[in-house]
């Protein structure tokens, strides 16, 4: 079964760090672009980064920069959202999204979803 799995949400105090994970199962995850997404309460999925296959190309909202750092180790078939100085407008569930050139498609695949909380 191909899919996705994130780990490493979880609660934070706001300025703290989060690193996110997302690794594959059922498809070599290093052959994809991979992107983050999140959704907050009321509100619509957004891109939040992405890192593309080709050539390792990083892409980050305006909302994170500077702040979120996303990395892939294909040694361990990982891709990574580094999320510093994080703070409450952050708070939301977080998936991971596989597609050929960080644009999603109905081809996408999506993982389960993973919380982050920051609040003090």
């Amino acid at each position: 079964q191909v899919q996705l799995v994130e780990s490493g949400g979880g609660l934070v105090q706001p300025g703290g760090s989060l690193r996110l994970s997302c690794a594959a199962s059922g498809f070599t995850l290093d052959d994809y672009s991979i992107g983050w997404f999140r959704q907050a309460p009321g509100k619509e999925r957004e891109g939040v980064s992405c890192i593309r296959s080709s050539d390792g190309s990083t892409y980050y909202a305006d909302s994170v920069k500077g702040r979120f750092t996303i990395s892939r180790d294909n040694a361990k078939h990982t891709v990574y959202l580094q999320m510093n100085s994080l703070k409450p407008e952050d708070t939301a569930v977080y998936y991971c999204e596989a597609d050929q050139a960080c644009i999603p498609s109905t081809k996408s695949v999506w993982g389960q979803g993973t919380q982050v909380t920051v609040s003090s």
